[in-house]
């Protein structure tokens, strides 16, 4: 018997297509434009799908889904939207909709996925919560974060573990932050911890917690991150920094899903989730032995890979203008973007991904002399930081020394450590790329950049194995 499908769209030219492609495919189908003939052709025919837009021509039609999970449970709904933010991929897996689908969509991929749902549609509807919290601070349409929102939308209802992948100032820890605050952890603690910064002694005790007297300074019990993360989400960053020795002790941690705080005796169940995050490409590590294969594999459950912002080049005007809004709330200026504004800003590279944009926002916002923001407010701010970027590759020596100081300041309004450990996770911060210059200087010889560094060559030696430090880290093969 041929399936029926309903189908509420009220862009006819769609409506058309999708009709076509269905019938071609055997499927019966029903179509209207409106929520009212929704339910009037639901009160009289049996369907084996629903296929709806979200913006109809009487209201949401999200918003009136409830309607039709009373009057058919089992019914599998597969959701289109033109309006493409995280909210409404929440809100359409919220309504435990099969898939959704953003416009414009992929015909053929739209065909299989209803094939696919109604072949599952004796499924019960998925529980989900009432009480998502709105005002996330995801930005953007563009079809590259549309498959983001997707994949969160996928991940919120299970304690699947995580891993976000992507570049610097991409936004990794505001999706760790979605995925934590619409899952079924948000009434738990979020728990963020920059793994590189935290020297390798340190590490098992900082994840762990120790009791007292389990080492020299031990005064006192301390709770570690895991613990601190108990019943909410452990978030992982800078995972592909992580020194050799504490990712073979996370990898323990992981598999057994139990904790022995140092010098402790009981075994403590783990209750967190992990999401995970870096901007390093942790396969060719694998390969070249600095990063663990079946670590990986623990993490990478889940990949989500956030695009870089030249790839979402369409998101710059949106983002732009929530960072003006914010920056008002946080006591700067009020600022308005023209539509020349907006455009200049679109053509820009924006190498440091949406942290750069946001930092050139908030500085337009503080030294603009207009409210109206358009090209004379833009450009001389943009040639001022070229410039700068200019002067420091011309004298990159005359620069280092100014930049030293902001580069710690960044770091730590970055990093954020926790109050009495800036000494020891801007010490480790630093290490690594101090050890890498000078075996770098000397080929590789340790003897001679400990002697360099002033330290003995044991003590190189043994900070390089904390730090995960190779060979093939700083030895240039020919």
């Amino acid at each position: 018997m041929r399936k029926r499908v309903l189908l509420v769209e009220d862009d006819a030219s769609i409506a058309l297509v999708i009709t076509a492609a269905l019938e071609a495919e055997g499927f019966n189908v029903d179509r209207c434009d409106s929520i009212a003939g929704r339910d009037r052709f639901m009160a009289s025919h049996s369907y084996q799908l629903l296929l709806t837009d979200v913006m109809l021509t009487d209201g949401d039609g999200i918003e009136t889904i409830g309607r039709v999970r009373d009057a058919d449970p089992g019914l599998p709904i597969i959701i289109l939207s033109a309006q493409n933010t995280l909210d409404t991929a929440v809100r359409a897996s919220d309504t435990g909709a099969f898939e959704y689908f953003p416009k414009p969509f992929d015909l053929e991929e739209l065909i299989r996925t209803v094939t696919q749902a109604i072949g599952k549609a004796e499924a019960e509807a998925l529980d989900v919560p009432q009480d998502v919290p709105q005002g996330l601070p995801l930005v953007g349409r563009s079809a590259a974060m549309q498959a983001v929102y997707r994949m969160i939308t996928r991940v919120l209802r299970n304690d699947l573990t995580v891993l976000i992948l992507g570049e610097s100032g991409t936004g990794k820890e505001l999706v760790a932050e979605a995925i934590h605050q619409l899952g079924n952890r948000r009434a738990g603690p979020f728990i963020a911890v920059n793994t590189a910064a935290i020297p390798g002694e340190l590490i098992e005790s900082e994840l762990f917690g120790h009791e007292k007297g389990a080492f020299t300074g031990a005064v006192a019990r301390s709770i570690g991150k895991f613990e601190q993360a108990s019943g909410g989400t452990l978030f992982l960053d800078e995972i592909g920094d992580m020194p050799m020795q504490a990712q073979t002790r996370l990898l323990r941690a992981l598999q057994s899903g139990k904790i022995r705080r140092v010098g402790g005796r009981d075994e403590i169940t783990l209750d967190c989730r992990i999401v995970a995050a870096t901007n390093r490409d942790l396969l060719p590590m694998i390969a070249a032995g600095t990063f663990r294969e079946d670590l990986y594999y623990r993490l990478a459950v889940v990949p989500i890979e956030l695009p870089p912002l030249r790839e979402r080049a369409d998101d710059i005007e949106a983002l732009s203008r929530h960072f003006l809004a914010q920056a008002a709330a946080e006591g700067l200026p009020r600022r308005h973007l023209t539509e020349a504004g907006a455009e200049i800003l679109a053509r820009q590279q924006w190498r440091g991904n949406v942290r750069e944009l946001r930092n050139f926002i908030y500085r337009l916002a503080l030294l603009a002399r207009d409210e109206v923001i358009d090209a004379t407010s833009i450009e001389p701010l943009l040639a001022q930081t070229e410039g700068a970027s200019v002067a420091r590759n011309a004298d990159p020596g005359s620069a280092a020394r100014a930049d030293l100081a902001v580069a710690v300041d960044y770091w730590l309004d970055e990093n954020n450590p926790a109050h009495g450990e800036y000494y020891n996770a801007a010490l480790a911060a630093f290490e690594r790329p101090l050890f890498l210059n000078v075996l770098g200087k000397t080929g590789g010889n340790q003897l001679r950049a400990a002697q360099m560094l002033g330290i003995n060559r044991n003590t190189l030696r043994k900070r390089l194995s904390d730090l995960g430090i190779f060979p093939d880290d700083y030895i240039i093969k020919e």
